[in-house]
């Protein structure tokens, strides 16, 4: 029989949890239960908004470099700098939420984005940028984003209540996913409609819209214990702290390797397109959007069912083994209907483990720590271009299919390890 595992509710008490008495018998779908609330409608909102913004950017910003200098490499260069912020700056920005009101701090930042973006704007307008204002634009705004998205993160266990907080993860889940699926197509809309310095002023249009949801919002104030310390012995605390809490540590470790490992095959699909299943420019796009729907319909069903999902733990280790198996399975066809089939369940399993990992935290989590252990979990953002470049020189080497093959058998060895080693975390239930 298993036992039960002590969780946080969202004022840091502690209660235990066991099995489930609930027998549901007043189940009922609740895909959209957690937009009831008021501010997490606004929260919900801003996300979407967030997301829109930051995919336009980077499409824009990919245009108008390449166009400005034909450098492959300096692409390169540019999605690296977008990631970096996130590794130097993330910790910190943990510490900082935790110290301030996060509405102010989220303010303070969205106001600093919509000036910076609608500067790029006038620049671009007026014929006066220049590649390293490209740069320059990219690193400030990642450490916007950087200390952004942990804040936003953090609030959402403090405008839901906690019976509505696995749905609320899933439909913030969902509104990131949707964004990474239209927003690079609607940023190419954009550029051919407004032209470059017209998509700027479309990223400015959105992150006010940002401001307004938070002008509107009411959450509750920030604890001040943070404060009675300096920032560094903050940030130890929150290291301490994710150290000594085995569930926690497992699930921040566990989150890495994915996103390492599994994430990157997305950088070889033009080999795939071309060597593998031969299916042109329509196809590469296809194969593309394909994760990002399995995503949709994974997190969209996920949301309906929240409340009947009380094994958090066993879903998150179900999904991290069935990515691994339908990467490896992506690898070795030549089908091009089976590798469309085998990426919509990447992508499901890939957004389902990310969002049982999520909810877990916030669960486990005293609201006082929040800022900096959920930034400590986001420095997974950080590896993305670690894992693009090991792929990339694996494929070199050894061919994409092998090197996609390799990283799926390592990610599904990551599930049965942690079921193996970590058993606090196939015993949760909430």
């Amino acid at each position: 029989m298993d036992e039960p595992v002590e969780l946080r509710d969202e004022d840091g008490k502690t209660e235990t949890q066991g099995r489930s008495k609930s027998s549901g018998k007043h189940f009922k779908l609740g895909t959209f239960a957690s937009l009831k609330h008021r501010n997490f409608r606004y929260l919900w909102s801003g996300t979407l908004l967030m997301g829109a913004g930051q995919w336009i950017q980077q499409v824009t910003l990919g245009w108008l470099l390449y166009d400005l200098t034909g450098s492959s490499i300096l692409l390169g260069v540019l999605n690296g700098a977008r990631a970096l912020p996130f590794l130097i700056a993330g910790p910190i920005a943990g510490v900082v939420a935790d110290r301030v009101d996060r509405r102010k701090l989220l303010l303070l930042v969205e106001q600093f984005l919509f000036a910076a973006t609608f500067t790029m704007g006038l620049l671009t307008a007026t014929g006066q940028v220049a590649p390293w204002h490209l740069f320059v634009f990219t690193l400030a705004t990642g450490i916007a984003w950087s200390f952004t998205d942990p804040v936003r993160q953090s609030l959402i266990p403090n405008v839901v209540p906690k019976q509505d907080l696995i749905n609320a993860v899933a439909l913030n889940s969902v509104a990131n996913n949707a964004t990474k699926v239209m927003g690079p197509a609607l940023g190419g809309l954009l550029i051919a409609s407004f032209g470059v310095s017209g998509n700027f002023f479309v990223q400015a249009v959105a992150y006010a819209g940002v401001l307004i949801m938070i002008y509107r919002m009411a959450v509750p104030r920030t604890s001040s214990q943070a404060l009675q310390s300096t920032m560094f012995a903050n940030m130890k605390e929150g290291l301490a702290y994710v150290w000594s809490n085995s569930l926690v540590l497992g699930l921040i470790l566990s989150a890495l390797v994915p996103r390492l490992l599994a994430v990157p095959y997305q950088t070889l699909m033009p080999i795939f397109q071309k060597d593998v299943l031969r299916v042109g420019p329509a196809g590469l796009g296809m194969l593309m959007a394909a994760p990002g729907v399995g995503g949709l319909i994974a997190l969209l069903t996920l949301a309906s069912i929240a409340g009947r999902v009380r094994r958090q733990g066993v879903l998150m280790l179900t999904a991290v083994m069935l990515l691994g198996a339908f990467l490896v399975t992506f690898s070795q066809t030549s089908s091009f209907i089976l590798a469309l089939l085998t990426l919509v369940g990447v992508g499901g399993c890939q957004v389902i483990f990310n969002a049982t990992v999520n909810t877990l935290l916030h669960l486990t989590i005293p609201d006082q720590l929040r800022g900096r252990v959920m930034s400590i979990y986001m420095l997974d953002r950080g590896l993305m271009p670690a894992g693009a470049l090991l792929a990339g020189t694996s494929a070199h080497f050894i061919g994409a299919p092998a090197t996609t093959g390799l990283m799926g058998f390592a990610v599904f060895l990551l599930g049965i390890f942690l079921a193996w080693r970590m058993p606090v975390i196939r015993r949760v239930e909430i």
